[in-house]
């Protein structure tokens, strides 16, 4: 490992060492120091290598926003290990899918999803198990507190030889000998999953220099606003996801602080902002909008965020107008995908830009507007598809080579990635957003494929045909709506019925919001479902409401 090509854990142990004194992580109202956090990480490291994991071997991080997860990340690294973040309300079906795919044999999961983690561990052949409960870090007042007055949310373990308490581990390996792991940079540091379906969920491997590249560029976007190393980021997407990452867990690797929060609540942002001074909050546009529309905004002081950046999907210009007038400060926007290890472009601060656009071409990125079809390159002001291309990206996929093939292609003997979205680029190189190319529907900053949840629906022994649009909404984005054609002669089928056989088979957020029972769907002559002429109609619809 050389400095000139360093590892993710050699870059925080620098910064580590330098100020050890200085606050790191703020979760739950505590703090915990740079000096802190290493030791707790170099901790876990060692029991992880006392548990008999070695370098190379993937470790699932089942976790929500917690230290947990910081501390599993940074010491998983340490010890030479791949991290697969997922989404820590995966239900068993999408966990035993990750590990399969993955090839991990160890999770740290929180004891609230322990009860999932139980029902894939014999199935999938897991070697260890890590339990972490959501207050054992914090002092010991704090975690009185939370269990007398039954504040903290708390799973049932089963506990046996291959299942280990965090913080157990953490004071028994505390001296433990860990030998030194030689890791080099183009090495993968972690693979994230794009999808929360068994269906089309793809992992994504991104190297130790990929991370750091883009990691880097990203978070000192915001340097004229306020340095990097002074700032207090308040991360409000989930560090398990790319956004989270670059734009939030990226501020360890330059010395300032990230403050985090298990779950959402907007009185516990407010406070939290407000308490602590935080310099730059990072959030999708759903959760700007359920801030200014609260009740109680008025009594909290917000006024030491300097940066407020949104991605995730399209910030509407009306509610940048009105977050303007109250604050006097706009919603910087960027756009990114998990192929092109985040950020693609982004609003610059410190100088007018479109207000339009969905940011200005990185430095770091290359990108080309083509013919969606036939993928001929398009003149400035054009939409087309957007095409992306990195020296820092990944090429390719776990285990689906159709997928990447599909997703990847080749031209003038360069790597590009198609996103799938139809956007236009001016002479300036700033970005706009037009549309999708492909059926994913954006629903509170979540990504839901239209074709899986439609495969969900037609698994019901009732329905015949079925067609998932996105419904615009002020709030969420875009809802999930649900068309459906049920077998002839069918009776007293309902739509809660339908929306409640999606709740036990998807993930929350990818349930519909509205379903619509229909005669037919339009289709082509060769049978495909024609799902514009369907989201045309709705536009339509909602035009002359």
């Amino acid at each position: 490992m050389q400095d000139g090509n360093p590892t993710i854990y050699a870059v925080f142990e620098q910064v580590a060492r330098r100020q050890p004194g200085r606050t790191a992580v703020i979760y739950l109202g505590s703090r915990y120091t740079y000096g802190q956090l290493r030791t707790a990480a170099e901790r876990f490291a060692r029991a992880l290598h006392a548990l008999g994991l070695r370098p190379g071997a993937r470790v699932v991080i089942y976790l929500p926003n917690t230290v947990h997860w910081i501390v599993s990340w940074l010491g998983i690294l340490r010890a030479g290990g791949i991290c697969v973040p997922i989404i820590p309300i995966h239900m068993p079906q999408e966990l035993g899918h990750v590990v399969n795919d993955s090839g991990a044999d160890t999770i740290v999961c929180a004891d609230t999803n322990f009860g999932y983690v139980h029902r894939v561990m014999a199935e999938r052949g897991l070697k260890r198990v890590i339990v972490a409960r959501m207050t054992e870090i914090l002092p010991a007042y704090k975690r009185l507190f939370g269990w007398l007055f039954n504040m903290v949310p708390r799973g049932s373990v089963a506990w046996g030889p291959r299942i280990h308490a965090f913080r157990a581990l953490l004071k028994a390996h505390g001296n433990d000998p860990l030998p030194e792991i030689e890791t080099s940079s183009q090495s993968v540091a972690e693979i994230l999953y794009t999808s929360g379906t068994t269906h089309s969920s793809r992992g994504v491997p991104i190297t130790h220099a990929d991370f750091l590249a883009s990691a880097l560029e990203q978070i000192r976007i915001s340097d004229a606003l306020v340095p990097s190393h002074e700032n207090i980021v308040m991360g409000h997407s989930p560090l398990y996801h790319i956004l989270g990452q670059t734009c939030g867990l990226a501020t360890l690797l330059v010395g300032g602080t990230l403050l985090i929060q298990p779950h959402i609540n907007i009185d516990a942002t407010f406070d939290a902002i407000a308490r602590f001074h935080v310099r730059t909050l990072v959030a999708v546009p759903s959760f700007y909008r359920m801030m200014l529309e609260h009740e109680r905004m008025d009594q909290y002081r917000l006024d030491s965020v300097d940066y407020w950046f949104s991605a995730g999907d399209v910030l509407p210009q009306e509610l940048n107008k009105r977050w303007k007038a109250r604050f006097g400060k706009i919603i910087h926007q960027g756009y990114g995908c998990t192929e092109t290890c985040g950020g693609v472009a982004m609003c610059p601060v410190g100088r007018p830009y479109p207000a339009t656009c969905v940011g200005r071409v990185l430095d770091s990125k290359e990108v080309m507007i083509v013919d969606p079809v036939f993928l001929d390159p398009q003149p400035y002001d054009t939409p087309g598809e957007l095409l992306v291309r990195s020296k820092n990206m990944v090429t390719a996929y776990v285990n689906t080579p159709e997928q990447t093939r599909q997703a990847f292609i080749q031209r003038d003997g360069k790597t590009w990635y198609r996103t799938g979205d139809v956007m236009s680029l001016d002479a300036s190189g700033y970005l706009y957003f037009i549309d999708r190319t492909t059926d994913t529907i954006d629903h509170d900053g979540h990504p839901v494929s239209a074709s899986e949840v439609e495969a969900v629906l037609q698994e019901h022994p009732a329905v015949v045909g079925t067609c998932v649009i996105g419904v615009p909404d002020s709030r969420f984005g875009e809802r999930i709506k649900a068309c459906v054609v049920l077998k002839p002669d069918t009776k007293g089928i309902t739509g809660y019925e339908l929306i409640k056989w999606c709740r036990k088979r998807m993930l929350p957020y990818m349930v519909p919001q509205y379903v619509e029972f229909r005669d037919m769907l339009p289709k082509s002559k060769l049978g495909k479902l024609l799902r514009r002429e369907v989201r045309e109609e709705e536009r339509q619809r909602a035009a002359a409401a």
